[in-house]
């Protein structure tokens, strides 16, 4: 993005106005597979191409992101890219300083661990930062575990909400998973609910724990996966028996 400033310059014995360009990088927000399937099958083309443009990216987790860029086309590549790590452990110090590589001039790729970034992601701050900065954020086409579940549900895809995770202790996660409840019975929103992997069977347990047996609840797991898994059932028909979920990506809307 180029940004326009004007100065004064002396030419002679003259003031006059220069004009000054000052070229800012663009950052790409670049979504990743869900899980172990052919890049080719979820990211489009178009996505892969500017992939293939950039050197410098801000990933959640080093390992997976080389192994993804290598299966998108930059194999020969990716030991000359430079990576910058933006998790729960970044400091936001450390954020402000991935700034400066856009201030600079240079387009960034950031790159999540599944999915979209800067969605129940930390990736927003930089972002949000961007944005600050006048700087161009340029979001690409890729899959969504949220949208497809949604799509995929029957529910309410025109009033939802995307409540992300719940409390960890299993009390206030009961307390929680009562209001949400209440919630989609008074107003018909749909409440998409998402959880670590290794966690999704202790959610299970408290959903069919405290629902009541009539409300529905979609289960979704592994999306775009070979073995994808996407239910909409009562609870009393889920007590009835449930999917084998546990450390697989999930998304449950109640």
């Amino acid at each position: 993005m180029e940004i326009y400033c004007f100065t004064f310059i002396k030419v002679g014995n003259f003031n006059t106005f220069a004009k000054i360009i000052i070229v800012k990088g663009t950052l790409y927000l670049i979504p990743s597979p869900l899980g172990e399937t052919l890049v080719t099958d979820v990211i489009p083309q178009g996505t892969l191409s500017v992939l293939a443009e950039l050197n410098y990216f801000v990933v959640e987790e080093l390992r997976s992101a080389r192994r993804y860029l290598s299966s998108a086309g930059l194999k020969g590549r990716v030991d000359s890219l430079e990576f910058y790590l933006l998790n729960e452990h970044t400091s936001e110090r450390e954020i402000y300083s991935y700034l400066s590589l856009l201030l600079e001039g240079n387009s960034v790729g950031m790159v999540s661990e599944a999915g979209l970034p800067a969605v129940a992601d930390p990736g927003s701050l930089l972002v949000a930062l961007s944005h600050k900065n006048e700087i161009e954020v340029i979001p690409l086409v890729g899959p969504s575990s949220l949208m497809m579940a949604l799509m995929a549900s029957g529910k309410n895809g025109q009033n939802f909400s995307f409540v992300g995770y719940l409390p960890i202790k299993s009390d206030q996660r009961r307390q929680k998973i009562k209001e949400l409840e209440r919630l989609a019975g008074r107003t018909g929103q749909s409440q998409i609910i998402i959880e670590t992997p290794y966690r999704n069977d202790a959610l299970l347990a408290d959903l069919l724990t405290v629902c009541s047996n009539t409300t529905l609840l979609t289960i979704a797991s592994n999306i775009t996966m070979a073995d994808a898994y996407i239910k909409t059932r009562s609870i009393e028909q889920w007590k009835m028996g449930v999917p084998s979920i546990n450390k697989k990506p999930c998304v449950f809307i109640l």
